[in-house]
């Protein structure tokens, strides 16, 4: 009788799993999106500046080593909405269109892609984004007609307060006044993408359909502004000067397991000068600039913590995929001394940039900065929390196959069961370039097949299995084998030609494919590679 009650128990489960009815439930997927974080400037990745919240996302999930982005804001967003490369999608450099003539530098999504909303919303998900779009915005392209059905939208940034001389909203496509009754009195953006992100989310709730939520964050994007208070908290951390920062973030990053002590520091930028040349003054001034760019991360964590505190209220959290990734690299923009205006620096009307010397701390270990291919400009924090999804046994472990922004909407596909389309509203599509990092979740390959290539501005990379091709458009290739030499220290074009000259025709053949172009504009300044790697040599 036994055996019999069991045997039909078993074909109704059969039958009724053939029905879709005891299938796997679709996970909910958040991406979150920093803007000009460093790859040091997490708890987590190295940093001295608290990130409790991201730091025990990491410690219950999956961190990868290796996360790459594109060295720029616009196409990385791009790419990340995409799942192609940003010239494919229209976005080849920054907003200015140049016309029909320059299919992949048109400052906005062309309709030969699809975005991650789009493809999600046919897996029957609810759709939402919040924060910095930047995209197209100002040639008519939004959330609202990119698939979102929900959005609460930044054209481009450049606030964090509603009296901020930039800040524009727009709900679901209208503009929203910045003292709206919709909108929370004396609101922070920081605070504001999370409260929105979650209001979204329980109309997804109401639904009963799973959620995808791209919260864009502007954080810790200049102008540099954050609560006084917070701000307080940091003042007089940094007077240790920018070198003893980076010398200790480094040290950090070896003991947590995440830099492998072999790969060695490079020289400091020699156009920043040595702390101690200083005067008092001065570095009074760079420790409250400083003080001022902690604080915006200080709630920049704190913003995840409302998220993974509201997931759980709504008890969905666990079955939540969260990916937290960053844009670019540290930024050195303007060049050295960044910038430190307003009558009060870190305010709504103040414009503080950090400058070169706290951007070569915040991409610890690595050369360069945001704008740049070396791993500096292309690197980000990368962390993956799924508690249903991830083993126990993967929790806190390092990831070291190497990712790329593109990866996303593969991923998303993959964990939504959704179908990339040939074809979208009468438009032919472009193939995806990324891959699912799903099987990294539980530390399996990824089975990525094709190389990852960069290009911004004339910079120029690609990275195929442990080689890396880069260089600058002032310069000549470099070959590094990533593996042992991810600081790009030791450059094996002179003694592995054959592998250089191999990379270099791949990465000739994506150029042409992707419709890349010379660009005229050159940013050297930013880094003198020839002059550093020349003192890196007589240090030895």
């Amino acid at each position: 009788m036994k055996f019999k009650i069991t045997t039909s128990l078993m074909l109704a489960a059969a039958l009724l799993t053939s029905y879709g009815l005891f299938a796997q439930k679709k996970p909910n997927v958040i991406v979150i999106l920093a803007d000009d974080l460093g790859y040091a400037d997490l708890g987590c990745y190295g940093s001295e500046i608290p990130t409790p919240n991201l730091d025990k996302l990491a410690q219950n999930g999956v961190r990868l080593t290796s996360f790459y982005n594109t060295a720029r804001c616009c196409p990385t967003r791009a790419a990340l909405l995409t799942g192609v490369y940003s010239h494919q999608a229209g976005i080849g450099h920054m907003m200015e269109d140049q016309g029909a003539a320059h299919p992949a530098y048109r400052g906005q999504l062309n309709h030969n892609s699809v975005t991650i909303a789009e493809v999600m919303n046919t897996a029957g998900y609810f759709t939402a984004m919040t924060g910095k779009w930047h995209v197209g915005h100002q040639h008519g392209v939004y959330p609202s007609n990119r698939g979102f059905n929900r959005s609460l939208h930044a054209p481009a940034g450049g606030f964090y307060y509603g009296e901020g001389k930039n800040a524009k909203l727009f709900l679901n496509g209208k503009e929203l006044p910045n003292d709206s009754e919709k909108l929370p009195r004396n609101w922070y953006s920081t605070d504001l993408w999370t409260d929105y992100g979650l209001r979204f989310i329980d109309e997804a709730i109401d639904e009963k359909k799973p959620f995808l939520l791209y919260l864009a964050h502007n954080a810790p994007h200049f102008p540099l502004q954050a609560p006084k208070e917070d701000i307080d908290k940091f003042k007089g951390k940094y007077l240790k000067g920018w070198e003893k920062l980076r010398q200790e973030r480094y040290e950090k990053q070896i003991k947590l397991g995440l830099v492998d002590p072999s790969w060695k520091l490079p020289p400091a930028n020699p156009n920043i000068p040595k702390w101690e040349s200083l005067s008092k003054e001065e570095q009074e001034k760079y420790d409250h600039m400083m003080a001022i760019y902690a604080a915006v991360i200080y709630r920049l964590d704190k913003s995840v913590g409302d998220l993974v505190a509201g997931l759980k209220k709504r008890g969905v959290f666990d079955d939540t995929v969260i990916l937290f990734v960053s844009d670019n690299g540290g930024n050195a923009e303007p060049g050295l001394e960044g910038r430190f205006e307003g009558e009060t620096p870190g305010s709504a009307l103040s414009t503080v940039f950090i400058g070169q010397g706290w951007a070569e701390a915040a991409c610890t270990p690595f050369w360069a900065y945001k704008h740049h291919t070396h791993e500096g400009g292309v690197s980000s924090p990368g962390i993956i929390s799924w508690p249903n999804g991830i083993p126990v046994s993967r929790n806190g472990k390092f990831e070291k196959q190497p990712a790329h922004i593109t990866d996303i909407m593969a991923t998303l596909v993959d964990l939504g069961g959704a179908k990339y389309p040939e074809t979208f509203e009468g438009n032919k599509i472009q193939p995806l370039e990324g891959t699912s990092l799903k099987p990294a979740f539980t530390g399996k390959p990824i089975g990525r097949k094709n190389p990852i290539f960069w290009e911004h501005e004339g910079n120029r990379a690609i990275r195929d299995g442990k080689y890396k091709l880069v260089a600058e458009k002032t310069e000549k290739w470099q070959l590094y084998d990533i593996e042992k030499d991810r600081t790009e220290l030791h450059d094996l074009s002179g003694k592995l030609p054959e592998v250089a000259k191999k990379l270099e025709a791949e990465y000739d053949a994506w150029y042409k494919k992707v419709g890349a172009e010379p660009f005229e504009k050159t940013f050297k300044w930013f880094y003198d590679y020839d002059k550093a790697k020349k003192e890196a040599s007589s240090d030895k």
